[in-house]
């Protein structure tokens, strides 16, 4: 009788944590504790992974590099799945404290994240950085895309010739990733005066590294042209070809950004300025500014309208009409999808864009008064 009212108390203590555990460890475990392969990133972002000792130093420093859009610690190429903290601290699990950085390549190449990881380490160190001692703590850079290996591969080769010892930086295909627990994820923002290898100089290094460039934009050649647009956005841009009404990118996009031509990156127009014109292509009352776009006569097909062309590019962009709102003065600018590229406001900054945030700003003032 005593052991079947073990056996029943037992059970309802399992039944009870378990639906605790649930709902205290939901954030946890999803979508964390997973491997690389079930993770996933954009496809204008790519990822490359450091292993520099302790992750939480590592992860605060390449947080603070502009065009790293995302960090996230956890434990790479080990021999058992999801390991714990606990586990790996005892070194038995092969698995090293790793950093997965998701970086914009549009705003930060590789060659850069590696020099500045080789700034945070030291390559001749074998299990240990700083007063970290363990095979967890081992140096490495892993990659998951196979294009990445010619150049993690040059850039240790270069590094061995500024040092007398054996470089010991591991590199090689990622294997296996495991987010580490939640407490671990942005530790240092969470405990601005913890434990960290990295000396403060260094994330200072870190948020200077990428600066911001002024802006210079040139008109492309058309075989470097025919390279980088896609077949529609090249015989828009060159042919002056029309797309379908309804049927392209932009024509019902509203968030808060701003328009480039698709052919330089200059600024041409801003969310701002557009407006839903029925037409079912972009409709903008004005460009950003005037002397960014040229006005040309087109008599194509029998019609007499104003053709609206980007000045540095000379991208064909649309045309002009006056059919516009009249409290936005008027005009229309109707403009193809496939001469434009959309940067959203948040995006904007780290793109280089951050001086035209503030004609963003203007329409949240103008909802306030």
């Amino acid at each position: 009788m005593k052991n079947s009212l073990i056996i029943v108390a037992c059970c309802i203590l399992v039944v009870a944590l378990t639906a605790m555990g649930f709902s205290i460890n939901k954030k946890a475990t999803s979508p964390t504790r997973q491997t690389i392969t079930e993770m996933r990133t954009d496809n204008k972002t790519k990822e490359i992974y450091f292993a520099g000792g302790c992750f939480w130093g590592t992860e605060h420093f390449f947080k603070q590099v502009r065009g790293v859009t995302a960090t996230e610690v956890g434990y790479a190429n080990g021999t058992i799945k999801k390991p714990s903290y606990q586990e790996v601290s005892k070194g038995v699990t092969g698995a090293a404290e790793t950093v997965k950085v998701i970086y914009d390549p549009e705003v930060v190449d590789l060659n850069l994240l590696i020099d500045l990881y080789f700034k945070t380490i030291d390559p001749t160190l074998l299990n240990q950085q700083g007063n970290d001692i363990g095979t967890q703590y081992r140096t490495g850079i892993f990659f998951s895309d196979k294009a990445d290996e010619a150049l993690v591969k040059q850039k240790i080769q270069e590094l061995a010739t500024s040092y007398p010892k054996k470089i010991v930086v591991e590199f090689g295909p990622i294997k296996s990733f495991y987010d580490a627990e939640t407490y671990h994820q942005d530790y240092l923002d969470k405990n601005p005066g913890g434990y960290c290898h990295i000396g403060a100089d260094l994330f200072d290094i870190a948020k200077k590294a990428n600066p911001p460039k002024d802006a210079d934009y040139k008109k492309k050649d058309q075989k470097m042209l025919k390279k980088e647009l896609s077949d529609l956005q090249y015989e828009v841009t060159q042919n002056n070809a029309t797309e379908r009404a309804f049927e392209n990118e932009y024509w019902d996009e509203f968030r808060e950004g701003i328009y480039v031509d698709v052919t330089t990156g200059e600024p041409l127009f801003v969310s701002t300025d557009k407006f839903e014109s029925g037409c079912g292509w972009p409709s903008f009352s004005k460009p950003i500014n005037e002397k960014m776009v040229k006005e040309l006569a087109d008599n194509s097909y029998g019609m007499k309208r104003t053709e609206v062309r980007s000045k540095t590019g000379d991208a064909h962009l649309g045309h002009i009409f006056d059919d516009g709102p009249a409290d936005k003065g008027g005009l229309r600018y109707c403009i193809n999808s496939a001469s434009l590229k959309f940067i959203p406001k948040e995006e904007m900054q780290a793109k280089g864009y951050g001086k035209y945030i503030s004609l963003l700003n203007k329409k949240d003032e103008k909802a306030t008064k």
